[in-house]
């Protein structure tokens, strides 16, 4: 009964309308200081906050079904003084709820830290080199996802591949090379994986093989990961001037792209023979991808539209948390209803994914429901989604409502 009440309520705050412009026009391209009459000298300020209320309907018995969080809490920076050179600097908060926060705001859930940190060197107009923590990660476009435009209420987590495994929350300590040839875009990137990852199991005798290769086997053998992403825009192009991949464009454009990209780290996973010799074991992720967003008509309609398929080796029956040896698909569709683009707009959307592992039998599947409202584009806006996942025992359900706000 709470879960229904908790459901219609946050219906009601999604159908509420307000008269709020697509485009908010005081954001004119955000926080943006000048320090040249052309614009060419530039800082540009992002912030955005994302707070979530959620009910999850398979807790404990002395737990509430209801919690609030903060998702996201984030600042990117980022400036040029001469188009031959760029710096960006990212850093901000995660997933900030009562169990993460600390007294005195010194708790590991409740610090400021690094997303990304990088400097970029142009080669020419077309192609540039960069060094430092970054983002441009390899193996599909959800893998370098935007937070600021998701068409759903975040992005599949199994497409962030090597999160906390080689990596820190998604990106990697190392150099970048990207590009474009007409509407064919790459981006590669060598990368220094990280030592003290998620996976902190030891080998066992015999048994399944452990993400932690540069920890146990040394850097020689294991320190480095490399990856790619090559997409080619068939109709509207892309920028890339950024590693972040846009969501939904609400029908602004329209896009057709394919891409296919990878991810290796030499013996990453280490595995354990019978009489305790250590092997290490070669990760290696590849993922094909498509993605469409277009309008439908003249009266403000538009479709959004995702699939992908990734075949995941990360050694020998591994299984960790929702990351396993085995292959993945995933897909998303969200309808933008007509509307004038002066109000507010309603986006539903469904999603679905399928994880199959090699070290056992079932698959974990996950199957979501919820709407957009969009107060002023992308820059404010309230999702609700349901999201049902089963693996292995009883399904789980959560109903969570976000409202974000993103200048």
């Amino acid at each position: 009964m709470k879960k229904i009440k908790l459901l219609f309520f946050s219906i009601f705050l999604l159908s509420f309308q307000f008269s709020f412009s697509q485009a908010s026009p005081d954001y004119n391209g955000g926080f943006k200081i000048k320090f040249n009459e052309d614009g060419s000298k530039y800082l540009r300020i992002l912030s955005w906050g994302q707070f979530q209320a959620t009910y999850n309907d398979n807790v404990p018995d002395n737990t509430s079904n209801l919690s609030f969080n903060v998702r996201r809490a984030r600042v990117l920076m980022f400036s040029q003084i001469t188009k031959k050179f760029l710096l960006l600097t990212h850093f901000g908060l995660n997933s900030v709820n009562s169990s993460t926060l600390d007294p005195v705001g010194k708790g590991d859930g409740a610090q400021l830290f690094m997303h990304d940190v990088w400097g970029q060197w142009s080669l020419t107009d077309a192609h540039a080199v960069g060094a430092g923590l970054h983002y441009w990660n390899g193996i599909s476009r959800l893998n370098n996802q935007s937070t600021l435009n998701l068409l759903t209420l975040d992005s599949n987590r199994q497409s962030w591949a090597t999160i906390g495994l080689s990596d820190q929350f998604a990106r990697h300590l190392g150099v970048y090379f990207k590009g474009k040839f007409g509407k064919f875009k790459y981006q590669v990137a060598i990368n220094d994986a990280i030592t003290n990852g998620l996976d902190t199991r030891t080998p066992e005798n015999g048994g399944a093989a452990v993400y932690g290769g540069k920890r146990i086997l040394g850097s020689k053998d294991a320190g480095f990961a490399y990856a790619g992403y090559f997409e080619y825009n068939i109709l509207d192009a892309e920028s890339n001037f950024l590693p972040y991949k846009v969501g939904t464009y609400l029908g602004t454009k329209t896009i057709f792209n394919i891409g296919a990209g990878f991810f290796t780290h030499p013996s990453g996973s280490v595995k354990a023979t019978q009489t305790g010799d250590l092997i290490g074991e070669n990760v290696s992720i590849f993922a094909v991808d498509a993605f469409y967003d277009a309008p439908l008509s003249d009266n403000g309609s538009a479709i959004t539209a995702y699939a992908t398929f990734q075949s995941n080796n990360y050694g020998e029956d591994y299984l960790y948390s929702a990351y396993g040896t085995g292959n993945m698909f995933y897909t998303h569709v969200g309808y933008l209803l007509p509307g004038a683009v002066e109000k507010s707009r309603f986006q539903p959307y469904l999603s679905y994914g399928s994880n199959s592992y090699d070290a056992v039998s079932n698959n974990r599947n996950i199957f979501g429901a919820g709407a957009n409202l969009y107060l002023s584009g992308n820059n404010s806006k309230l999702t609700l989604e349901y999201k049902n996942q089963k693996f292995v025992g009883d399904a789980t359900g959560t109903v969570t409502l976000q409202a974000m706000i993103y200048l």
